[in-house]
């Protein structure tokens, strides 16, 4: 008599859960946004040192303002989509 071997799903790979930082973003955009923290977490580095010149020259000024409108996009989009847009298909701005 043949025994049948159990499935065994246990010791397959499964996909890695996807990490949101929709939040993480958006807060740090509304309240750090001249400094181009937001940009960093997402891993923009060439948008977050750009962030970071414009601060310097305008005095925090028009990236404050930029700061507030990303950190509202952010939060304001659903999880698939924030992270269909920034994580996954790397948009930059806006």
């Amino acid at each position: 008599m043949e025994e049948s071997k159990p499935i065994e799903d246990w010791n397959k790979p499964q996909p890695a859960p996807q990490e949101n930082k929709k939040i993480v973003c958006g807060i740090l955009a509304i309240l750090l946004g001249p400094f181009g923290i937001h940009k960093f977490v997402l891993g923009y580095t060439n948008e977050g040192i750009i962030t970071l010149v414009i601060s310097v020259v305008t005095c925090g000024i028009a990236t404050s303002l930029l700061g507030l409108i990303e950190g509202i996009i952010y939060l304001t989009k659903s999880d698939a989509e924030f992270y269909n847009t920034y994580q996954a298909n790397k948009k930059g701005w806006f």
